[in-house]
């Protein structure tokens, strides 16, 4: 009695996950938005063309992160760019690897925008003070 029942649980084991994925493929094979033109539906895959992969540029995190402090510090000031660096860096811990070369561009942009005397007013401890070595190495 116990091996027909394993039996069983095991074709099921096996014949309903192949039955979900083919009711899943059927459902979206006639995807009725896809052609508003003509009266032939489409797969949903072939109605997007995929773009060669020179045309797509995906964007480190760290870099987005990177500009988006530099805005930020040149529309208010530095002190506010490296709290927010801190902040993403202790949300996202993945980030604390490239925080001294972000500190550091912060601190070339503070010496840019404030000159030299005025951005050290800025320093912190934020990534072993590299925002304060930003600042002299571009002074």
């Amino acid at each position: 009695m116990t091996h027909t029942v394993r039996r069983i649980g095991r074709t099921l084991a096996f014949v309903l996950p192949v039955v979900m994925v083919l009711s899943g493929t059927l459902a979206v094979t006639a995807v009725p938005w896809a052609a508003s033109n003509s009266d032939s539906q489409l797969l949903a895959a072939s109605a997007r063309t995929v773009p060669d992969a020179k045309e797509v540029k995906v964007r480190a995190p760290e870099d987005v992160l990177r500009d988006r402090l530099l805005q930020e510090l040149r529309a208010k000031d530095p002190a506010v760019a490296l709290t927010d660096l801190q902040r993403a860096v202790e949300g996202r811990p993945s980030l604390a690897r490239h925080c001294m070369s972000i500190a550091k561009t912060l601190g070339k942009a503070a010496v840019e925008k404030y000159g030299p005397t005025r951005a050290h007013r800025f320093s912190r401890p934020v990534c072993d003070t590299s925002f304060a070595s930003g600042v002299a190495q571009f002074s």
